[in-house]
Order: structure tokens, then sequence, then C-alpha cells
């Protein structure tokens, strides 16, 4: 039995790891502008219809941009432009305003898969970085306007809420995976709605780079140190001859402890005083920050925010 299923969606995103892990992925990749043009001017010349009038077309690139790489849909503006222009003319004259009214939509600048569509992602992104939601929300529409898929616009920004938000407010992660979720149950035209509520809280949130700077780092230490091994006290004893071997030996549960915390060396020996995350003094993170230097005063000397960001 051959099973075959097609999606318009990232694989990655929209079928579940067992089922991918299972398949064999094929990416069916939309047609190059040569071939739309071949698509038409072959209608232009055997179509029935279309090959009794001498069409006259000015502005390939406007014609293929609206295609968008779909040949079907190509055809159509073809055959709507003709009808536009007036079939009953022996040369139909078919050019950038033509076309557009019969796609009914203007002609942006913007390649899904090309350079610019990176240039605007990354304007959006660094928007939302800069904290100027007049700046995101114009960047997106810019997006929108030129047929973004609007669930790529919330996956960036999920990624946004944790990178460049973080502790500093939770709830900016919180507010994004709903974003993702509710886009991906109404679709566009409502969709932006939600998207711009979102990247205004964003763009206006608080910002701090300290969970990504903390799990960068602790990778660095994981590559150059790959083999260090998990120190007795916190491996699991599932068994009595594990049990008899030291495995959890002296291990302090925090819950057994005033305020449910007690010191303990959570990290291997030649790593014990290091420390990965260094949280803000911005938003929600700073109450994190004089939290943990209580804790570990006299034990974990966290650096200046100023001091991290130069180690960086």
């Amino acid at each position: 039995i051959t099973l075959i299923g097609a999606t318009t969606e990232n694989p990655s995103f929209e079928v579940i790891a067992p089922l991918l892990s299972r398949c064999q992925v094929y990416q069916m990749k939309s047609l190059t502008p040569e071939q739309i043009r071949e698509i038409v001017e072959k209608a232009l010349s055997q179509d029935k219809q279309l090959s009794e009038f001498a069409v006259d077309v000015s502005d390939w690139e406007v014609l293929l941009k609206l295609a968008n790489g779909d040949g079907r849909r190509a055809l159509n503006i073809l055959e709507k432009s003709v009808e536009i222009a007036g079939n009953q003319k022996e040369s139909p004259h078919l050019d950038k305003t033509i076309f557009e009214k019969a796609a009914l939509q203007k002609v942006l600048y913007y390649d899904k898969d090309g350079e610019y569509h990176y240039d605007l992602i990354s304007a959006f992104i660094k928007s939302l970085r800069g904290s100027d939601p007049d700046a995101a929300i114009y960047w997106m529409a810019r997006m929108l306007e030129g047929g973004e898929d609007p669930k790529f616009i919330a996956r960036r920004m999920v990624i946004l809420a944790s990178e460049d938000i973080g502790n500093a407010d939770p709830n900016a992660l919180t507010l994004t995976t709903s974003c993702f979720t509710a886009v991906t149950y109404i679709g566009m035209p409502e969709s932006k709605i939600i998207l711009s509520q979102v990247a205004a809280y964003l763009a206006a949130a608080p910002k701090s780079n300290s969970a990504v700077a903390a799990i960068n780092k602790a990778i660095e230490d994981v590559k150059r140190k790959p083999d260090i091994t998990v120190p007795l006290h916190l491996r699991n004893a599932p068994t009595s001859l594990l049990s008899d071997l030291g495995y959890g030996d002296d291990y302090k549960y925090a819950h057994s402890f005033q305020d449910h915390f007690v010191r303990e060396n959570y990290l291997p020996p030649p790593l014990e005083k290091k420390i990965y995350y260094v949280p803000s003094t911005m938003g929600s993170e700073n109450a994190i920050r004089n939290r943990l230097k209580k804790l570990w005063i006299g034990l974990k000397e966290y650096p200046s925010e100023e001091q991290s960001t130069n180690d960086e």
C-alpha cells in the first residue's frame, strides 16, 4: 500500500512528529516566472477562444507577480483581463491597470521566497525588539498586503517572545502562542486584527535577552566539556543495586525545607559556581533577579546587567 498525503502547509509545523518520521517528504515548489509565462503564451496561441485575438501583453512582470507561482491563477487573470480589455477587439492591450483590476488587488513589491521577504521580516522583528509598535505594525502590514502567510508572522513573534522579552514579561510567550492558535483557527482577513494586537503588546513590553544568553553559554560549556558525569546525589535510584552504589545519597528534597529551598549543588564539580542565567532588571525579571540573589548569596555572585551584556 502506498499512502500519499498532500498539504499546503509546512509539514514541520502541521504534521505530527510520529507520522512525519515514518514518511518521505517531497517538497512541491511553486512554478517559476519563466514557467508561468510559458503557460500563458501557450494559452494565447493554442486556446480556442484566446487564440482568436492578437493579445498584446505589455506588463509581463505584473502578471507574473500576481500569479504568484500558480499557473491556474495566471490563466484566470489572463482571461478576465481580455474580457475587461474588450474581447470584441482584435488586439486587446493588457497592461498593469487591467491586470490589477482583473486580480482585484494591487501589486506590491514582495516576493515570499526572495531576499525582500527576509528584509521585511527582519525590519518587523527589529522594530518589535526596538519597542516601536508603529514601525512593527507598518512592516507587518506590508507583509500581509503582499500575501505573506499570517502563521509565519505569528511563529516569528512566538520566538521573539522568548528571545527578546523572556521573563521581563512572561505573559508575552502565552500571548504569542495564543495568537498562533487564533490565527490558525480564524484565517485572513480577521487574523490581521489579532496580529496587530499582539505586535503592539510585544513592542511595548519590557525587553530581556537573558534566556537566549543563558542557553548559548550553557551550550558552549557542553561542547567544551561534553563528558562531565552527573553527581551521585542528583542521580535517580530506581533499583536496590543503584541505591547501594550511592545513587541519590545525600540529596536534599527542597520541599522539606523552609521556604521550599535548600542550598544544594546542582551543577557538576567543574561548573559548581557557573552562572548562565543572569536576570535583567527589566519588568518582572527584576523580581526574579532579586530572589535569586537572596537565595544564593555568598555562593553565587551575580554580575551586574551591564557586565553581563559586555561579556556577551
